[in-house]
């Protein structure tokens, strides 16, 4: 305080030490008020706690009653929701499917206990005062389960105790992980529909599950699914090496009624890394140029004009040629020429002949590359010359000259392989991740709406993962459907495949079809 802000008379210095008086009398009436509040707001709380917990069955507090004890309570617990009783209605002449699979006492009940943290670390003193009960229909590997998660309730000293309800894989919903685990690989990694799945759970385990529900599952957990999946696609763009292909999917349009379209799975991988399903609903330029954006590298891919015309419009993209789509040429040729064409066939089998001893030695890079350009190039010199004398007299429209013309044509980007021991001779990898979803549309004919496309494409992403790393798709899924509804995006890199399959200590060595 400065000079000029001292009391310069005793009158001054007197109404000073009155105005504080009046402050201090105001302080003390305001503590006695918020004593006497707290006080009866504990009375309340005391009787809340007996009533509402330790009371008889028959004794009811109703919702008026509790909006009466608790007014002004400040928000001490958290209460369960009671929701009002509808009125009564005329029976149904069938009951809800789920609500009598959760009932039915024939389901095997497997009970899970959760403690608060605080009543595991210090138990002494704490008393149980009721308890929360939630429940799941699940599967283990041969039934279905009545999964009874169980958490106590615990006062102590005026304070409660309650550990927190691990989330379901759907929210609001009664599946359990093993059960949506069970739907996602009998429809995307059995090739089985979802109508056919909810006849066999009626038929053999008396669970009845309609089509639409088994539909809402699918469609929620895909959901979940789709950070790991995000997160592949961040790996897969750090390679310098990719292979990429397409496979067409029916699907229906809405907006084009009695009449299915046709959309395509783009598929990229990285030999030795991941899988990664993209949903189009065109094989238009669109997709690819949009995927590959960033991607500067080498790219292994059959004849398509599009990755053609990227790769002439992109610095730093280079075409690998795929070995499997040249053969195939000639194979389809065996009838129109079968002595020539045999000649043919029986040199590209000795450049796979090579390949076969170079993943059986399990050489690395630098070996691969030496023994290609030791005996592999004088093999694709002498079809290289063969190739040009035959294209001469063999007819340009025949199935011959059509598979001379292919492999002419790309001759560079099929030596490729040749220089560099990271890469493969053909795209077989790729495409043995397309062949489930290729099986799969034989038995489902086609996806009902383009939505779905982008669901599936998630999904045969992780279990071509799966595959790539040795994972039981089961086991894999039913981990990500329990630990994913906690988990913090910081902690989604750890549930790709790849680092899923490290974790569990998993070594799977990478096959190649030949």
């Amino acid at each position: 305080m400065t000079d000029k802000e001292q009391p310069q008379t005793l009158e001054e210095l007197r109404g000073r030490v009155a105005a504080l008086e009046a402050e201090n009398g105001r302080l003390r009436e305001a503590n006695s008020r918020l004593q006497t509040e707290n006080r009866l707001l504990r009375q309340k709380l005391d009787h809340f706690i007996r009533r509402y917990f330790n009371g008889p069955r028959g004794e009811a507090v109703s919702p008026a009653q509790l909006e009466l004890l608790l007014q002004g309570l400040p928000k001490v617990i958290e209460l369960p929701q009671t929701e009002p009783k509808p009125a009564p209605q005329r029976a149904k002449s069938s009951t809800h499917p789920v609500r009598r699979v959760l009932d039915d006492s024939r389901l095997e009940t497997q009970e899970i206990v959760i403690q608060p943290p605080e009543v595991q670390a210090q138990p002494e003193g704490w008393r149980q005062i009721s308890e929360e009960r939630s429940t799941l229909l699940d599967w283990v590997p041969g039934k279905f389960i009545k999964q009874v998660t169980i958490r106590p309730r615990y006062v102590k000293d005026e304070r409660f105790a309650l550990a927190p309800l691990p989330p379901p894989p759907i929210p609001q919903g009664m599946v359990g992980p093993g059960l949506l685990a069970k739907v996602f690989t009998d429809k995307y990694e059995d090739h089985l529909p979802l109508f056919r799945q909810a006849k066999t759970f009626a038929r053999q385990y008396g669970i009845e599950l309609s089509r639409q529900t088994l539909g809402s599952w699918v469609e929620q957990g895909a959901v979940l699914l789709q950070p790991v999946y995000r997160a592949i696609a961040e790996d897969l763009v750090a390679g310098f090496y990719w292979q990429a292909d397409e496979t067409p999917i029916r699907y229906l349009d809405p907006d084009v009624k009695g009449k299915s379209q046709q959309g395509y799975l783009w598929v990229y991988s990285r030999p030795g890394g991941e899988v990664l399903f993209e949903w189009r609903v065109s094989r238009g330029r669109a997709g690819p140029e949009e995927f590959l954006q960033k991607f500067r590298g080498k790219l292994q891919t059959d004849g398509y004009g599009v990755y053609e015309a990227l790769a002439k419009e992109r610095e730093g993209l280079t075409l690998v040629g795929c070995w499997a789509h040249a053969r195939r040429g000639f194979h389809e040729a065996l009838a129109e020429h079968q002595k020539l064409v045999a000649w043919f066939m029986k040199q590209i089998g000795l450049l796979y002949q090579v390949e076969r001893e170079l993943r059986r030695q399990k050489a690395g890079p630098k070996l691969r590359q030496a023994v290609r350009q030791w005996q592999s190039q004088p093999v694709l010199d002498r079809l290289q010359r063969a190739m040009r004398r035959v294209r001469e007299r063999a007819l340009p429209a025949g199935r011959l000259g059509q598979a001379i013309e292919y492999a002419l044509k790309r001759w560079k980007e099929l030596n490729e392989y040749v220089a560099d021991g990271h890469l493969e001779i053909d795209n077989n990898l790729t495409e043995n991740a397309i062949r489930p979803s290729a099986v799969g549309k034989k038995n489902w004919l086609f996806i009902g709406h383009p939505e779905a496309g982008e669901r599936s494409a998630i999904i045969y992403t992780l279990l071509a993962c799966c595959r790539r790393h040795g994972i039981n798709p089961f086991d894999y899924l039913k981990d990500l459907f329990t630990r994913l509804p906690a988990a913090k995006i910081t902690e989604i890199r750890q549930f790709t495949p790849k680092e899923w399959a490290k974790a569990h200590g998993i070594r799977q060595p990478l096959k190649q079809a030949a």
